[in-house]
């Protein structure tokens, strides 16, 4: 019952008059629809068609060869020559399958004709991926003086307000902030007065419950006159339900097969005792070399993990990252540089990482914390092994944790290899690693960690409270 509250609302995502307002179904409906859709767009030929085939002007053809994309991917073929075409789409595709380009490069290519501002805003879940997005964008037009602008959370409003008044090509932006700048000033609103495409990336998490209000703000004030494009990674009840009613209206593309992941992708278990969980990490993390492991990210369900762990292996001299929300902007992005380029060969970090961010390199991903959700696993592990690459998944499983592994392996319809470890090394290491362990206490302690995890618990009940989320939440748990 996540949507219901979504579903109730009259949001005009699609030029064409159609809304969410419908009754949530169960999932199951979708192969029906799916059945339909496919018959619309026909069988692709995919990755046999060049750039050149999909009407593309020649300086994009050409800028995509300079990047290295020699051929596009089947999400590329449906979607762009649709999207040239005038048309509204909703596009779903794994992850690392090119989604970003699908919309991308058609959108710069209506741009490159007549440049003005603001001609585009893409709506994305997370901070990251709206900085990832933009060096996309950037690097995709190249060719022409694009002027493109991140508007998120964690940075000067005033700075942003007047970035936005010079009107740049695209902006792309995370629902809250760009709601707040719409909100507080009368002029802002009016630089969106021509914008011609609405983009939501991962509109799966875009369109939940929690970004409602930003959403209303945000649809007040675009022109319903434009295109809309909606692409993710992962079908849910709201997806389903703007299918329902849009089918006949808006371009479909499925390439997706449900919560499956990648064939070249290992993926194992090891059962730990909850109290040892960080021994089994610097175990596993120590045999990085002899492995022939360059990089990996450890997901973790808590902030409070991720600095812990983060202090705990910075005190066993492992070079490491940490992401998490509790962080700064700008230290979020020092850390997820940090390990794009080499310098710390582990990147710990919350679900924040698990979606859309490109990563190429990362050899293994390791679940400290198995996440309460399948959906949540399939991001997560689909860090590794992608663009057909080989990966590793090792996931920490507690004696509380084995009904998670067991829904996990029942919704990927795969079974989770187990390994097993009975020794971890000599007795001084055994030594260094509780060592480690008190003192990285005495620093969760000293740096007020805890204080600052309780002051900002106390303001997200405070806000929910006045936005009267929170009695919403407590019905569609019952529910």
């Amino acid at each position: 019952m996540e949507s219901e509250n979504l579903i109730e609302s009259d949001f005009p995502l699609f030029s064409r008059g159609v809304s969410l307002k419908t009754s949530t179904k169960n999932l199951q409906e979708h192969n029906q629809i799916r059945n339909l859709s496919q018959n619309e767009s026909g069988k692709s030929p995919d990755s046999c068609k060049s750039f050149s085939d999909l009407n593309l002007s020649d300086w994009s053809v050409q800028t995509c060869k300079e990047l290295g994309m020699k051929h596009p991917t089947p999400v590329q073929t449906h979607c762009i020559p649709q999207i040239l075409a005038g048309k509204d789409v909703l596009g779903l595709a794994e992850t690392g399958s090119g989604k970003t380009a699908a919309f991308a490069l058609p959108i710069l290519n209506h741009l490159a004709k007549d440049p003005y501002g603001v001609f585009a805003l893409v709506v994305t879940p997370t901070r990251e991926l709206a900085y990832q997005i933009a060096d996309q964008f950037r690097a995709l037009g190249s060719s022409f003086r694009l002027r493109c602008e991140v508007i998120v959370g964690g940075m000067d409003r005033i700075s942003q307000a007047r970035a936005l008044m010079q009107r740049p090509h695209i902006v792309i932006a995370t629902p809250g902030r760009i709601k707040v700048l719409l909100e507080d000033s009368k002029d802002i609103p009016a630089v969106f007065s021509k914008t011609k495409f609405l983009v939501l990336d991962e509109a799966d998490r875009v369109l939940e419950v929690g970004f409602e209000e930003e959403l209303e703000v945000i649809f007040k004030w675009i022109p319903k006159e434009r295109q809309t494009l909606l692409f993710s990674a992962t079908m849910t009840s709201n997806l389903q339900s703007l299918l329902e009613l849009s089918k006949n209206k808006v371009y479909f593309y499925e390439a997706y097969q449900g919560f499956k992941t990648v064939e070249s992708l290992r993926q194992q278990y090891v059962s730990v005792p909850t109290k040892d969980k960080d021994v089994y990490l610097f175990h596993f993390l120590s045999k990085m070399e002899e492995r022939c492991i360059r990089s990996v990210i450890v997901f973790v369900s808590t902030c409070r993990s991720c600095h812990f762990l983060s202090l705990f292996l910075e005190e066993l001299e492992q070079r490491v990252a940490a992401l998490h929300s509790h962080k700064s902007q700008s230290l979020r992005l020092a850390a997820l540089n940090r390990f794009r380029s080499g310098q710390a060969s582990i990147l710990l970090a919350t679900d924040v990482a698990s979606r859309g961010l490109d990563i190429p390199t990362v050899d293994l991903v390791i679940n400290y914390d198995i996440p309460r959700y399948a959906r949540d696993y399939v991001h997560r592990v689909g860090r590794t092994g992608r663009a057909g690459r080989d990966g590793l998944a090792v996931s920490f499983v507690t004696p509380n944790d084995v009904h998670l592994l067991h829904e996990i392996e029942a919704v990927i319809e795969k079974k989770l290899d187990q390994i097993k470890y009975e020794r971890f090394g000599e007795r001084e290491d055994i030594k260094k690693v509780f060592d480690a362990r008190g003192v990285t206490r005495m620093k969760m302690l000293d740096d007020g960690f805890e204080e600052k995890v309780k002051a900002r618990k106390d303001q997200k009940l405070k806000m929910l409270k006045e936005k009267g989320l929170l009695t919403k939440k407590r019905k569609n748990r019952k529910s």
